[in-house]
């Protein structure tokens, strides 16, 4: 053993890096359920002081640049949240690296997300009501082909959604 050569043995250390949450929710065209989801989170992160980067996004690409429908923005005001500047845009392959966790509003945009996620992704993938205790697996309602009171629906569920995640995240 040569003791006086000033070099020290090499040891593996486990460094463990948790990045700042970063949430991204998704829906069909990104002008109901996702923003809905995106308004929700947004509210409740701050209400827990979470720091978090949150966005939405759709599977589809038939609304980009569109703002959310007026019965999501409707619901949303109704509720102290202004989503008016938010604008739809399309899941892109970066997303599954920028952002930790890709947040279903159901069971096909998460089998789209599956069919879309690289190779290299490392966001973790879940539906928003797998973090409601009793309903996990289960689908936000999508309101948009119903009537108004149908946002109401949309809306509760995605509180309740956003709640849980966000409980997740910050425990």
């Amino acid at each position: 053993m040569n003791h006086g050569s000033g070099r020290v043995p090499y040891r593996e250390i486990a460094v463990s890096f948790n990045p700042s949450p970063s949430v991204l929710f998704v829906c069909l065209g990104n002008i109901c359920r996702s923003p809905l989801a995106e308004a929700a989170f947004r509210a409740e992160a701050e209400r827990i002081g979470l720091d978090v980067k949150v966005d939405s996004a759709g599977t589809g690409d038939w609304h980009l640049g569109h703002a959310p429908d007026k019965r999501a923005q409707a619901v949303a005001q109704r509720n102290g949240i202004d989503i008016s500047t938010y604008r739809a845009r399309q899941v892109k392959p970066e997303d599954f690296r920028d952002f930790t966790h890709i947040i279903a509003l159901d069971a096909n945009n998460f089998a789209d997300l599956r069919a879309l996620r690289p190779d290299d992704a490392s966001a973790e993938l879940s539906l928003l009501l797998d973090h409601v205790p009793g309903r996990e697996g289960e689908a936000v309602a999508d309101p948009y082909y119903g009537e108004d009171a149908g946002f109401d629906v949309t809306w509760s569920e995605v509180v309740a959604g956003a709640k849980g995640l966000a409980d997740r995240l910050k425990g």
